[in-house]
């Protein structure tokens, strides 16, 4: 049986389109669907970048700079965040597949698939993120659909408000989906698989939240 990558059609019918690719022995269209979420987000980030979200740094700089020199900062800004989608795309993509690996017995394509999901939700939080940037000025990580703009009443250390900020409903969603996916195609035991899935988010949010502040220190040395 082949199974041709939809991956819309396996978001929004997900049990019946599991099923078939439990069932396949050929994927079709994994590559391709790969290449065009990589697009999306780079698109995405450099969308972003364009709207000034994160030249907050760079802009500080605006009233003593001459305007071309500005530009010039503000170009090399866009590249960059543009370098740093591809980056993360592909980190989503296929680092994750060879976690699984070590503790199923699934496909690695089978689980790029997978993560073709995760990651077009993840870029869709991004898309909804961008107005409450713009508009409100909040960062992703008291973004209102996360716990961290919570937990940023309670205490203002910058790391535990971005590790929490990392949760966000749309983590909860991508932790439920990939439990329920690999369990799906898996021997593993239900808790067996949520003890992964979880185990391995938590290292992201651990990761996201000291790149929060490492990207700003970076930023400042580079336009500083």
């Amino acid at each position: 049986m082949t199974y041709h990558i939809n991956v819309f059609k396996l978001l929004f019918s997900m049990y019946d389109n599991m099923f078939r690719i439990r069932k396949a022995e050929r994927i079709t269209n994994l590559w391709g669907t790969c290449v065009a979420l990589v697009f999306a987000s780079m698109v995405i980030y450099g969308w972003m970048a364009y709207l000034g979200i994160g030249t907050n740094i760079v802009s500080s700089d605006a009233a003593v700079l001459q305007a071309s020199q500005f530009e010039f900062e503000k170009f090399w800004f866009i590249v960059g965040r543009i370098l740093f989608s591809i980056i993360f795309a592909c980190a989503v993509l296929f680092i994750p597949p060879l976690v699984f690996l070590l503790f199923t017995d699934i496909p690695y394509q089978k689980l790029v698939a997978m993560q073709q999901v995760v990651l077009l939700v993840l870029l869709v939080e991004r898309v909804l993120w961008i107005p409450i940037a713009v508009y409100g000025g909040l960062d992703w990580f008291v973004s209102p659909f996360s716990f961290g703009i919570i937990i940023s009443y309670i205490t203002q250390l910058h790391w535990v408000i971005a590790f929490f900020g990392a949760i966000s409903i749309f983590q909860i969603w991508v932790i439920w989906f990939q439990t329920s996916y690999t369990a799906s195609l898996s021997h593993l035991k239900k808790n067996q698989t949520v003890i992964v899935v979880l185990g391995l988010h938590i290292i992201y949010w651990a990761i996201a939240a000291a790149l929060s502040f490492f990207d700003t220190y970076m930023i400042g040395g580079w336009f500083g």
